[in-house]
């Protein structure tokens, strides 16, 4: 592969995905955004040497997104990683295809599973949802106000808002929630040795593969059970299901939560407008979600050759896409770089675009409204406890946020 082509001199071509995030703790890496600016589809040399693709530009990353021939199936091809994996030998073979991991599908398989849980996840029944979910993060106030500060907003608010609503939702019992969070932060490392990767994943897939088959003998009012009762989909396909429903439901949610407050905190002039007009909160959460794109990095595997933004991906060609600098592109949002609370995000590709765009959105847009309005409501003198330089970013792990967030307060409102 040529390092630079007649046309893209000022974009040489990366090897490794960049993943520093030296520009600031919410924006892009800058060589993803000068890639962006010069090369907005551009070859990329995987660390086992696979000459891949890297996607980061908005209009090539929608069109591929709604694109089926780049496929999300794991089992078509050898599974390139763009960044290194300690313990991980360069991969020969495709990885098999997981029971209910319908996010790794392509129709018609895809569909068949997802149709399943359309219902569950209705905008409707989300909104029936709303006033349990309004409880729940009231409760978590309630805990959170009888702390001395200074506290991890984390671990005492960020975690446990979506952690009770999925688990809830889903029909897990909350108590086995801390052994569930330790093993999915340890799958969810990005550098995590290859063994230990695994025993946290076959932990998860071994507690769920229980559960659901304890929901088929003896089904609940919950969406887990909802599923169990089809009898035509296997163990196998309900645990894949529940996994990916369980980690997705809180991981997401959790970490918008911490580093939306974060990002607050950090622009005080944004968040005394939200104070002063709660109503301005649903337009402050798109646009969180647009700034912030926790879940930025997707794979796709290009089934032929195909052209896209001027370039032609080979067929059997790795495809990184970043959401979180598709949503920071200048040509199609002004000033992408500024949390701007008053902003119309339409069209961010926060929740992904095509088929697999996310079926929890509605839900975590409810869970977001709700904590970021009683977060602000309940604590009108919430600051860090720290600078914000020592903030513990998650820039080793899959899904971004927080680490930890230590805040302060002189006096919870009742």
């Amino acid at each position: 592969m040529n390092q630079t082509t007649p046309s893209h001199r000022s974009a040489p071509v990366p090897h490794g995905l960049p993943m520093e995030r030296d520009a600031g703790p919410f924006a892009p890496p800058r060589r993803i955004t000068q890639l962006r600016e010069t090369r907005p589809v551009s070859p990329m040399v995987f660390p086992d040497g696979h000459e891949g693709w890297l996607v980061t530009g908005y209009d090539a990353v929608r069109q591929m997104m709604a694109d089926t021939r780049f496929s999300s199936r794991q089992d078509l091809g050898v599974l390139h990683v763009p960044y290194e994996i300690p313990g991980m030998p360069v991969p020969t073979e495709p990885s098999p295809q997981v029971p209910g991991l319908f996010i790794t599908m392509d129709p018609p398989d895809h569909s068949r599973l997802r149709r399943r849980l359309t219902g569950a996840f209705t905008v409707r029944r989300m909104r029936m949802l709303e006033e349990r979910i309004m409880e729940i993060t009231e409760r978590q106030l309630d805990e959170l106000a009888r702390l001395a500060p200074p506290v991890d907003l984390v671990k005492a608010f960020a975690l446990p808002v979506p952690s009770l609503v999925i688990c809830e939702l889903l029909g897990v019992p909350y108590a086995d929630r801390e052994t569930f969070q330790v093993n999915s932060a340890k799958f969810l490392v990005k550098d995590q040795a290859l063994d230990e990767k695994m025993a946290a994943y076959g932990a998860m897939t071994s507690y769920l593969a229980e559960l659901v088959t304890r929901k088929r003998a003896e089904p609940g009012e919950d969406i887990l059970s909802d599923l169990a009762r089809q009898e035509d989909l296997t163990i196998e396909e309900l645990t894949g299901a529940a996994f990916l429903l369980l980690l997705a439901g809180h991981e997401t949610t959790a970490n918008m939560l911490g580093l939306g407050t974060f990002a607050l905190l950090e622009h005080p002039e944004q968040l005394a407008e939200l104070r002063a007009d709660p109503d301005l909160i649903p337009d402050a959460v798109e646009e969180l979600l647009r700034y912030l794109s926790v879940a930025d990095i997707f794979y796709r595997y290009a089934t032929e050759d195909i052209a896209l933004g001027g370039e032609t991906i080979p067929a059997g060609s790795t495809v990184v896409v970043s959401l979180l600098a598709a949503n920071h592109d200048p040509r199609r949002f002004d000033d992408p770089g500024t949390l701007d609370i008053h902003r119309k995000a339409r069209g961010l590709l926060s929740f992904g675009h095509g088929v697999h765009q996310c079926l929890g959105q509605q839900l975590a847009r409810i869970e977001m409204r709700a904590g970021f309005a009683g977060l602000l409501r309940r604590f009108p003198t919430l600051r860090l406890a720290i600078p914000a330089d020592e903030v513990k970013l998650k820039t080793d792990m899959n899904i971004y946020g927080a680490h930890e967030l230590p805040v302060t307060w002189t006096e919870a409102a009742r």
